[in-house]
């Protein structure tokens, strides 16, 4: 039987556990999986083009770590978590985090050039019903 001493005995007990091959088989094939769904969406038009990059380097990312799970060790020790999963999901989180401030800074941006379109068209219509309200002579009647 194992004696543990401190928390920091059992913490560096749970981050030196022994991974299964199954555990790096599935990371393996979810991070060619992600891959391939970027490649697949791209082509179909259905994910823009500037967003491959970021998709690609957490595909990337994941392939890394998958084959070499002492980086994911390494950096749960950094942060101070008990294992690698629970900062798997720490990353995980602060990667949804910044992907929903980007597409709220993107909306916002969009909704204020919605705006401004329709107030554009708005003046373009009004502008529009003016000079077909005018009379062949070119001055408008008052």
């Amino acid at each position: 039987m194992i004696e543990i001493g401190s928390l920091q005995d059992l913490r560096e007990l749970f981050l030196s556990a022994p991974e299964s091959q199954a555990t790096r088989v599935l990371a393996i094939l979810a991070s060619l999986g992600l891959a391939a769904t970027v490649l697949w969406l791209v082509r179909r038009r259905s994910l823009r083009e500037e967003y491959t990059p970021i998709w690609m380097a957490v595909a990337a990312g994941l392939m890394l770590v998958s084959f070499n799970l002492d980086i994911m060790r390494a950096m749960a020790r950094v942060l101070g978590a008990w294992s690698a999963a629970s900062t798997i999901f720490f990353m995980g989180e602060v990667f949804l985090l910044v992907i929903c401030l980007n597409f709220a800074v993107r909306l916002s941006r969009a909704s204020g050039q919605l705006r401004l379109l329709g107030q554009e068209v708005a003046l373009l219509r009004e502008r529009l019903d003016r000079v077909a309200d005018t009379p062949a002579g070119g001055v408008a009647p008052e």
